[in-house]
């Protein structure tokens, strides 16, 4: 038998430890334990040649496959492992090795890169994908060859990578234990192209931004009478960023969309810092390869990267290189080569990207780190989970890249949750410290996507080191109050000016602050409230802009008022502060074992948000705010439901509202699990595109617009 079954594994070209049972006939088909199936970028550590027979086991980077032979009655898809039957309303695909499994089970094995069969490892000539014209109800499947669509980014990025090398000798240490540089200066050289060359680059980069920051006040209302004092008077600031002339109309088809343009934006130096650990073998870690490959590919030749990988330790896998031709083989190189095994250190892997940061000898205008983990660091934080308080998480956090340190840098960490496992708390907590944003993906799939709206906005950054400045005019004003969310404000001594610490914006991004002042008694027939004073960063030129309110804001001092209307800006504004604000105390309220207290707070919120202005006048935001706290109450159902995805998905709405910045979540009543609040067109575009680029043609997709604050108002 021992003869037969090693001519079988060398026709078959299996590289993989296989187990045969000794109560099988030589007619018995070869039981294979197939490591991690889905994962077909990536080569299995210890499955090589040299392996040894071993029994497989359940575990997170494996598969136990059904003794069962094609001679059984029972079929059992070895992807999903549970049992194939004809006419129970799924499709079997049967390839041509005669391997069958579920149609839906090996499509979307096969968009996540792999071309051979997860049983026996044969290479396909033929693979199956899913397209519009598929017919699923009928069980017929669309076939493709292995010759991939030229029009597929994705498979481009797929075919650039190199096989994988059947290195047995190669397991997790060797990849974080190997010498490192003591101090990470070897980054590449930023772009040194002639001084004509740049100068043309300069002056089509001030011609790709039209216009500057939009400025625009509203008074609550706007008259009130002379004989009245108002306290609390609220002027909503609205500000939109500029736009780009490069950036395409969301309504072109996006399979014609081009490359990022460079010269219209300012570069990037992205440090992505990966969770390799044990729990992300398998499914999590092709989808986290396809995702990096869509980045990679999005990087133009002035953005720079850096890979840092980590489990128990952590390790530079990729130094800050420009994403030119060779940079982009490179880069894919070290994703490529990612294994999973070993905990979850994601301080050591913050530390090392924050190092590569520091260390660097050259910056661009735009710096960023992405992180991402699915499991709970238990390496540098001791407090059980319950009893954890901010100083736990800020020691995740190096004190060179914190937000408020007063000296160095100032990199926001875009945190993503990966799973149910994750700890929410923690990434929530990295990325306000770092004023970055938390993003709960839920669903696997979906990482790609949620990737690909991060860096849609990352890559058309157009604003750097904001600040808003507020003044009383008349002379008899003070401020009350700045609600400006996650961002830092202060007030003069005397109240009459005040301060907001803004930042960065995106292209045409928008962003809303609610002023609160004080209004006495006047006997004139105006009154001149505040002036409203922007000064920024050209991150292209490096120039200072300021800008000023030339209108300022005033309101009608009559003797006597007739009916007055709330502004519907103002009104829709307060209503999303309220609901950020009972989403942040139902959140206190579960954490202290209270669900039944937190899903009474969210209620009463929706309760009071259905009776204002805004919702009867039917107003998107509103209705929008409606359903999340809706969606918030369903998942504080029970304590099961909030640790699996309630704190995440209320941790990840509450960084959107206090940033006013678009994050992805898991929302069961939407396939994309992506939130459209504050979504940049930038950010619209990039996610189509990372949504077009799987196996060909582009699948109908559901149009992603910008969710703008509040709608257009019409000229009149």
């Amino acid at each position: 038998m021992g003869s037969k079954w090693r001519k079988v594994k060398l026709a078959l070209g299996i590289n993989t430890c296989l187990y045969v049972p000794q109560t099988l006939d030589d007619s018995s088909p070869p039981i294979v334990s197939a490591g991690r199936p889905s994962d077909a970028v990536s080569p299995t550590p210890g499955h090589g040649l040299g392996c040894h027979p071993t029994t497989p086991t359940p575990s997170s980077s494996g598969l136990r496959l059904s003794l069962t032979g094609p001679k059984s009655s029972k079929r059992t898809c070895a992807i999903c492992l549970t049992t194939m039957k004809p006419g129970q309303g799924h499709a079997i695909f049967t390839a041509e090795c005669s391997h069958s499994f579920h149609f839906q089970c090996i499509t979307s094995n096969v968009k996540h890169g792999n071309q051979i069969c997860p049983i026996c490892r044969a290479k396909w000539k033929e693979i199956p994908f899913q397209s519009p014209t598929s017919d699923l109800s009928h069980g017929r499947s669309r076939i493709n060859p292995v010759g991939w669509p030229q029009d597929d980014g994705w498979m481009t990025v797929l075919r650039r990578l190199p096989p994988p090398r059947l290195d047995t000798s190669r397991q997790i240490a060797s990849i974080f234990h190997a010498p490192e540089p003591v101090v990470f200066d070897d980054d590449e050289v930023l772009d040194q192209r002639p001084t004509e060359q740049r100068t043309s680059a300069k002056e089509s980069a001030d011609g790709n931004t039209i216009g500057t920051i939009d400025i625009k006040t509203y008074p609550e209302v706007s008259a009130v009478t002379r004989s009245a004092s108002h306290n609390d008077f609220t002027v909503l600031i609205h500000l939109k960023a500029p736009v780009t002339s490069e950036r395409q109309d969301s309504n072109r088809n996006q399979a014609e969309l081009p490359p990022v343009c460079q010269n219209s934006r300012a570069p990037v130096d992205l440090i992505t810092v990966l969770d390799v650990s044990g729990s992300m073998a398998g499914t999590k870690l092709a989808l986290l390869k396809r995702a990096m490959g869509f980045v990679i590919e999005n990087l133009g030749p002035s953005d720079r990267l850096s890979v840092i990988a980590f489990s128990s330790t952590a390790r530079r896998l990729f130094p800050l290189r420009r994403m030119t031709d060779t940079g982009r083989q490179q880069a894919l190189q070290a994703v490529n080569s990612l294994i999973s095994n070993g905990g979850t250190n994601i301080a050591e892997g913050l530390r090392k990207g924050a190092k590569v940061l520091v260390d660097r000898k050259w910056k661009n205008p735009v710096g960023s780190i992405i992180l991402l983990s699915d499991g709970q660091d238990t390496y540098t934080v001791s407090s059980p989970a319950g009893v954890r308080d901010q100083a736990d998480y800020q020691s995740l956090l190096p004190i060179s890249i914190c937000r408020n340190n007063g000296e160095g840098l100032q990199i926001p960490v875009h945190a993503f949750g990966f799973g149910a496992d994750h700890d929410a708390a923690s990434m929530h907590s990295i990325s306000e410290i770092s004023g970055g944003t938390f993003s709960f993906i839920e669903a696997e799939g979906v990482i790609q996507d949620a990737f690909a709206q991060c860096i849609g906005g990352l890559l058309s950054v157009v604003v750097q080191e904001l600040q808003v400045r507020v003044e009383c005019v008349h002379p008899s004003l003070q401020l009350s109050s700045i609600k400006a969310g996650s961002y830092r404000t202060s007030m003069a001594a005397d109240r009459r000016m005040g301060f907001i610490d803004v930042g960065v914006l995106y292209a045409e991004e928008e962003r809303d602050f609610l002023v609160a002042i004080n209004i006495p008694v006047c006997s004139d027939d105006e009154m001149s409230l505040l002036n409203v004073r922007c000064v920024y960063r050209d991150p292209i030129t490096k120039e200072t802009v300021t800008l000023e309110e030339t209108n300022e804001v005033k309101i009608q001092r009559p003797e006597i008022t007739g009916e007055l209307v709330i502004s519907m800006e103002v009104d829709r504004q307060r209503n999303r502060l309220r609901a950020a604000e009972a989403m942040a105390e139902a959140r206190v309220a579960a954490e202290n074992g209270d669900l039944a207290g937190a899903v009474s707070v969210l209620e009463s919120c929706r309760r009071i948000l259905s009776e204002t202005a805004s919702a009867r006048a039917s107003d998107r935001l509103c209705v929008s705010l409606c359903a999340e706290l809706k969606e918030m109450q369903d998942r504080m159902a029970n304590r099961q439901v909030y640790e699996a995805s309630g704190r995440a998905y209320v941790l990840s709405g509450l960084s959107s509202h206090s940033w006013q910045r678009a994050t992805a979540r898991g929302d069961s009543t939407d396939s994309t699990s992506l939130v459209q609040a504050y979504q940049t067109p930038s950010m619209v575009d990039m996610v189509n595109r990372s949504q077009t680029m799987i196996l060909g043609n582009p699948a109908p997709q559901r149009s992603l617009r910008p969710a703008q604050s509040f709608p257009v108002r019409s000229r009149r």
